[in-house]
């Protein structure tokens, strides 16, 4: 069995970077904030959405979906992997968009490789092939944040966690399917061709959005599409172009913060404020310390002067 999968984060610069990665070329994902088919239409090229919600923890499997229809049989004719690890939803989200746009989308060898090396298999099989494959954790672990006080591989989510879950959404076959891995099949919802995406793929996500109390607004959605930098260069339009690159670049820089371990640089830097105080002569330390105190009590102080509970500092 392969090592443990972490946490990663839903994140446009985190995903594309995460497929690059792997190999695949000429794809980007980009963060919807509205949910209107235009803001769809005017990415482009649109391989699929993935979409970010709370799972419902403790909700029993139905026979039927809530929307939709299982399609038992298109198991057997696009990319279908049951999800069978905790924390690699994302990944295999993204993964199922992209294996079933294998022809439009060049995915690279290895992906390729995965694909045709699961391809004869049923979907249980499919996710332990995807749980155990080496190539794949790794690339997904090297885009988690670094935390020196977490191991997500060995934490299990408890009834009093959020539990989060990512399922993708892309038309195969001229039919609309909703892939999610905790469910035994894809779910059909209609006809649809890849240019009526952007119209049909808005009413599924709203009916599942109004399933919520209207409080709920923590969810993310994500789109699979061409790289904007190619349709910026096709057009001549240097502006796009400019802000697509700051774009990757900032991405980039983000994404090197996740990685970045800072306990040690916070360690070095307070090590360095407490020698400057000490070299500032005998009782300089004390002096800093009781200052502290005294800034500290104020606060106290002004919070219960203005009605805000705190606590007593002693």
């Amino acid at each position: 069995m392969s090592g443990g999968w972490n946490t990663i984060e839903s994140d446009a610069g985190v995903f594309t970077y995460l497929i690059e990665k792997l190999g695949v070329k000429d794809v980007q994902f980009e963060e919807l904030l509205t949910l209107e088919p235009d803001e769809l239409r005017q990415l482009g090229k649109l391989y699929g959405v993935i979409f970010l919600f709370k799972y419902p923890t403790g909700e029993a499997r139905s026979d039927t979906p809530k929307d939709g229809s299982y399609d038992y049989e298109a198991a057997n004719n696009l990319f279908f992997a049951a999800q069978t690890i905790q924390n690699a939803c994302g990944t295999q989200a993204l993964i199922s968009v992209l294996l079933n746009k294998d022809g439009e989308v060049d995915i690279g060898k290895e992906l390729r490789d995965f694909k045709e090396f699961t391809g004869d298999f049923p979907p249980e099989f499919r996710g332990d092939a995807l749980s155990n494959s080496d190539v794949i954790r790794e690339v997904h672990n090297s885009f988690a944040r670094s935390s020196p006080f977490i191991d997500e591989t060995q934490r299990t989510a408890t009834e009093d966690d959020d539990i989060y879950h990512f399922i993708a959404y892309t038309s195969v076959n001229n039919n609309l399917y909703e892939l999610d891995g905790l469910q035994p099949a894809p779910i059909s919802h209609g006809s649809c061709t890849v240019h009526e995406f952007p119209d049909k793929i808005i009413p599924v996500l709203q009916r599942r959005i109004e399933r919520y109390p209207p409080t709920e607004i923590r969810f993310n959605l994500l789109a699979c599409v061409q790289d904007l930098r190619i349709r910026a260069r096709e057009l001549g339009d240097e502006e796009a172009l400019e802000a697509e690159e700051q774009k990757r670049n900032e991405w980039l820089w983000e994404n090197a913060l996740r990685r970045h371990n800072f306990v040690g640089f916070v360690g070095e830097l307070l090590k360095g404020v407490v020698k400057d105080r000490l070299s500032q002569g005998e009782g300089a330390y004390d002096k800093w310390v009781e200052d502290a105190k005294a800034k500290t009590r104020k606060r106290a102080e002004d919070k219960k002067k203005q009605g805000i509970p705190g606590d007593d500092i002693d």
